[in-house]
């Protein structure tokens, strides 16, 4: 079966860039002229995504409706012929009907608990989590690589790329078995390990292809680290049973939940668009200067 639906857990405070996210859901905020959650969304849409489940929380309730329509907005836009442009950019943010389904989080439970609340609206098909503060800036996008290479191998599939061996212990990396180019077989994950003791400098870049069963065994997950449900413990568990690949993406990452790395989304977005990019470049050489 093809990967059709995508989970995206929007319930989280996104304390690592309050003040901001404190009245502005963080995957609201604005990279250049869209929000960071319309880049994930473009992203899985360009991979055949066809329903979105948001995993929200209270006060998330702006982002269902920026995906809704917005008839004052479009109906004055629509009186003046010069906004036809930005019309079409308001529009395109509408997801199709019967495309989006809203289930909420009440508790921050971590990051396993929100995909589990997923579950009925998922039912028993394999489908995609994508982390909604993370761009990925690839083409083909990021998620559509993976489905290429699930539609070759199946089972699960995790989103990979290199970091810094000094690194390693912030993240979460796997611990290779074999190769076939940017396909990995898995032997195990490790939750940010000591550098001397890390399998690899591959971390999990928050992109995964999961199989239903998954939803079993997040049901009597425990709590792990930070005393959460961790998707990363519940898939230790799956693959005892099930194949699991890494997949080395082609593209750039962007983690836009941490300050310094929503700034860098900014500045490589803005150097990027048409109608930015002289400006970004005349800006950065000011104050690089200073």
């Amino acid at each position: 079966m093809g990967i059709r639906k995508a989970v995206l857990p929007v319930a989280g405070f996104g304390t690592r860039v309050l003040p901001a996210s404190k009245a502005i859901p963080k995957e609201l905020l604005p990279v250049v002229d869209q929000p960071v959650l319309q880049y994930v969304v473009d992203e899985a849409r360009a991979a055949g995504i066809e329903h979105f489940v948001f995993v929200t929380g209270r006060g998330k309730s702006a982002i269902e409706d920026y995906f809704d329509e917005a008839f004052e907005l479009e109906h004055a836009l629509g009186q003046k012929a010069s906004k036809a442009d930005i019309l079409k950019d308001v529009q395109r943010t509408k997801l199709p009907p019967g495309a989006a389904s809203f289930t909420r989080q009440q508790a921050p439970l971590g990051l396993g608990h929100a995909v589990w609340c997923a579950k009925d609206i998922i039912g028993d098909e394999p489908f995609a989590v994508l982390l909604p503060d993370v761009i990925l800036r690839a083409k083909p996008s990021a998620l559509a690589q993976m489905v290429e290479a699930y539609d070759k191998v199946g089972g699960n599939i995790v989103a990979v790329d290199p970091v810094p061996e000094e690194n390693v212990s912030s993240y979460g990396v796997i611990a290779p078995k074999s190769r076939d180019g940017r396909l990995i077989e898995m032997s195990g994950m490790v939750e940010k390990p000591p550098r001397e003791e890390a399998p690899s400098n591959l971390k999990i870049t928050g992109r995964y292809i999961l199989q239903p069963e998954i939803f079993g065994l997040l049901e009597d997950q425990g709590k792990g680290a930070g005393g959460e449900i961790q998707l990363t413990d519940a898939m230790v568990r799956l693959m005892e049973s099930q194949s699991f690949h890494a997949f080395e993406f082609e593209g750039e990452e962007f983690d836009c939940g941490s300050k310094a790395g929503y700034f860098e989304a900014c500045v490589a977005h803005a150097l990027e668009h048409p109608e930015t990019a002289g400006a970004a470049r005349d800006l950065l050489q000011k104050y690089t200067k200073k």
